[in-house]
Protein backbone atom coordinates (compact mmCIF):
# COMPACT_ATOMS: atom_id res chain seq x y z
CA UNK A 1 0.00 0.00 0.00
CA UNK A 2 1.20 3.35 -0.72
CA UNK A 3 2.63 5.40 2.33
CA UNK A 4 5.21 7.99 2.50
CA UNK A 5 8.73 6.75 3.15
CA UNK A 6 9.39 9.62 5.70
CA UNK A 7 7.58 12.66 7.71
CA UNK A 8 8.67 15.25 9.25
CA UNK A 9 6.08 15.25 11.57
CA UNK A 10 4.63 11.99 13.15
CA UNK A 11 1.04 13.18 13.94
CA UNK A 12 -1.16 16.03 12.20
CA UNK A 13 -4.32 18.16 13.14
CA UNK A 14 -7.57 17.16 11.02
CA UNK A 15 -7.77 20.67 8.60
CA UNK A 16 -11.02 21.15 6.89
CA UNK A 17 -11.70 20.36 3.31
CA UNK A 18 -13.31 23.60 2.05
CA UNK A 19 -14.17 24.50 -1.41
CA UNK A 20 -13.07 22.76 -4.64
CA UNK A 21 -9.80 21.27 -6.23
CA UNK A 22 -7.55 24.26 -7.60
CA UNK A 23 -4.49 21.61 -8.76
CA UNK A 24 -5.30 18.42 -10.08
CA UNK A 25 -8.66 19.06 -11.41
CA UNK A 26 -8.17 18.43 -15.16
CA UNK A 27 -6.84 15.13 -17.44
CA UNK A 28 -2.90 15.44 -17.99
CA UNK A 29 -1.55 11.89 -18.51
CA UNK A 30 -4.48 9.76 -19.98
CA UNK A 31 -7.99 10.23 -22.18
CA UNK A 32 -10.05 9.18 -19.94
CA UNK A 33 -10.44 9.77 -15.79
CA UNK A 34 -12.18 9.14 -12.53
CA UNK A 35 -13.22 12.58 -11.01
CA UNK A 36 -14.41 13.45 -7.68
CA UNK A 37 -17.77 15.18 -7.13
CA UNK A 38 -17.47 15.36 -3.19
CA UNK A 39 -14.29 16.31 -0.46
CA UNK A 40 -13.18 13.18 1.76
CA UNK A 41 -10.16 11.44 3.01
CA UNK A 42 -9.43 8.30 0.97
CA UNK A 43 -7.36 6.20 3.11
CA UNK A 44 -4.02 4.05 1.23
CA UNK A 45 -6.17 0.54 1.79
CA UNK A 46 -9.19 1.86 -0.87
CA UNK A 47 -6.95 3.57 -3.26
CA UNK A 48 -4.90 0.18 -3.36
CA UNK A 49 -8.19 -1.68 -3.83
CA UNK A 50 -9.83 0.53 -6.26
CA UNK A 51 -6.65 0.39 -8.58
CA UNK A 52 -6.32 -3.64 -7.84
CA UNK A 53 -10.14 -3.57 -9.21
CA UNK A 54 -9.43 -1.36 -12.50
CA UNK A 55 -5.97 -3.60 -13.15
CA UNK A 56 -7.96 -7.10 -13.15
CA UNK A 57 -10.34 -5.94 -15.00
CA UNK A 58 -8.30 -4.31 -18.11
CA UNK A 59 -6.21 -7.54 -17.88
CA UNK A 60 -2.76 -5.50 -17.53
CA UNK A 61 -3.82 -3.76 -20.99
CA UNK A 62 -3.31 -0.17 -21.13
CA UNK A 63 -1.70 2.22 -18.29
CA UNK A 64 -2.88 3.10 -15.31
CA UNK A 65 -1.82 6.70 -13.45
CA UNK A 66 -2.93 7.61 -9.60
CA UNK A 67 -3.34 11.55 -9.08
CA UNK A 68 -3.46 11.18 -5.39
CA UNK A 69 -0.96 10.13 -2.75
CA UNK A 70 -1.71 9.58 1.11
CA UNK A 71 0.70 11.71 3.16
CA UNK A 72 -1.63 12.92 6.08
CA UNK A 73 -0.79 10.41 9.11
CA UNK A 74 -4.23 9.49 11.02
CA UNK A 75 -4.10 8.57 15.18
CA UNK A 76 -6.52 6.28 16.30
CA UNK A 77 -6.91 5.24 20.19
CA UNK A 78 -6.80 1.31 21.18
CA UNK A 79 -10.20 0.06 22.09
CA UNK A 80 -12.00 0.88 26.05
CA UNK A 81 -9.15 3.53 26.31
CA UNK A 82 -10.69 6.12 28.54
CA UNK A 83 -10.55 9.69 27.56
CA UNK A 84 -7.66 11.90 28.08
CA UNK A 85 -3.87 10.73 28.37
CA UNK A 86 -3.17 12.33 24.85
CA UNK A 87 -3.25 11.95 21.27
CA UNK A 88 -3.19 8.30 20.19
CA UNK A 89 -0.93 6.29 18.13
CA UNK A 90 -0.30 6.28 14.28
CA UNK A 91 -2.76 4.12 12.57
CA UNK A 92 -2.56 4.49 9.03
CA UNK A 93 -2.52 7.05 6.17
CA UNK A 94 -4.89 9.22 3.86
CA UNK A 95 -5.68 11.80 0.91
CA UNK A 96 -7.15 14.44 1.63
CA UNK A 97 -8.73 15.32 -1.43
CA UNK A 98 -11.41 18.24 -2.30
CA UNK A 99 -14.39 17.86 -4.95
CA UNK A 100 -13.60 18.02 -8.55
CA UNK A 101 -10.03 16.17 -8.28
CA UNK A 102 -9.17 13.92 -10.39
CA UNK A 103 -8.03 10.31 -8.70
CA UNK A 104 -7.02 7.90 -11.43
CA UNK A 105 -6.41 8.25 -15.04
CA UNK A 106 -6.29 5.19 -17.60
CA UNK A 107 -5.02 5.19 -21.19
CA UNK A 108 -4.50 2.60 -24.01
CA UNK A 109 -7.74 0.74 -23.52
CA UNK A 110 -11.28 1.68 -25.37
CA UNK A 111 -13.95 3.82 -23.69
CA UNK A 112 -16.37 1.04 -22.87
CA UNK A 113 -13.61 -0.74 -21.25
CA UNK A 114 -11.89 1.75 -19.28
CA UNK A 115 -15.73 3.19 -18.08
CA UNK A 116 -16.63 -0.19 -16.99
CA UNK A 117 -13.27 -0.01 -14.88
CA UNK A 118 -13.61 2.94 -13.59
CA UNK A 119 -17.03 2.23 -12.48
CA UNK A 120 -15.53 -1.15 -9.72
CA UNK A 121 -12.87 1.10 -8.84
CA UNK A 122 -15.47 4.06 -7.80
CA UNK A 123 -17.13 1.08 -5.49
CA UNK A 124 -14.03 0.67 -3.62
CA UNK A 125 -13.80 4.31 -2.96
CA UNK A 126 -15.92 6.60 0.15
CA UNK A 127 -16.88 9.38 -2.76
CA UNK A 128 -19.30 9.99 -5.39
CA UNK A 129 -17.25 9.80 -8.70
CA UNK A 130 -18.13 10.69 -12.43
CA UNK A 131 -16.00 9.69 -15.73
CA UNK A 132 -14.59 12.00 -17.80
CA UNK A 133 -13.01 11.63 -21.49
CA UNK A 134 -10.34 13.82 -22.48
CA UNK A 135 -11.91 15.65 -25.31
CA UNK A 136 -14.96 16.47 -23.08
CA UNK A 137 -13.27 17.43 -19.78
CA UNK A 138 -15.99 17.17 -17.60
CA UNK A 139 -18.98 17.17 -20.19
CA UNK A 140 -20.95 13.96 -21.15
Amino acid sequence: MLMPKKIKHRKQQKGRMRGKSQVGNSIAFGSYALKTTESSWITSRQIEAARRAMTRYIQRGGKIWIRIFPDKPITAKAAEVPMGSGKGSLDHFSAAVRRGKILFEMDGVKEDIAKEAMRLASHKLPVKTEFICKDTQGFK
